[in-house]
């Protein structure tokens, strides 16, 4: 009796021991959190060549030059997306005073921004499609 009380048991842990197992359900999607580079098109209606920066991470970098009425493309570097997906853009007119700040906007990945530059750059308005 011993002999078939072993078998017994045996039997019970090698039917119990796939019931433990947890399979990974592949149903699920996970957003993808890596940064990617992000276009940036910039539609400058301003009289005057205007630098453009990108608030970061608290930091401020340079991206280029978006010329005077007229229209310009840039790519974001991943870097500048930063880990919260969240940057400012800042324009600062050439041979001008003053300049513009956009509000804080947050970039996923596969979205490009659209900044329309205006002859008053407090009027400046920006899109994250």
């Amino acid at each position: 009796m011993t002999a078939a009380r072993g078998a017994l048991i045996l039997l019970l842990g090698l039917v119990a021991v796939p019931a433990c197992h947890h399979a990974k359900n592949t149903d699920q999607v996970t957003p993808d959190t890596t940064p990617v580079d992000v276009p940036l098109e910039i539609d400058n209606h301003n009289w005057l060549d205007v630098v453009i920066y990108v608030l970061h991470d608290g930091e401020r970098s340079r991206l280029g030059i978006a010329n005077a009425s007229s229209q310009s493309s840039f790519v974001l570097p991943a870097r500048m997306v930063g880990q919260g997906h969240e940057l400012r853009l800042l324009g600062h007119p050439i041979g001008g005073e003053g300049g513009t700040v956009t509000e804080t906007v947050t970039v996923q990945p596969g979205q490009y921004i659209e900044w329309t530059l205006e002859n008053d750059l407090n009027q400046s308005a920006i899109g994250v499609y």
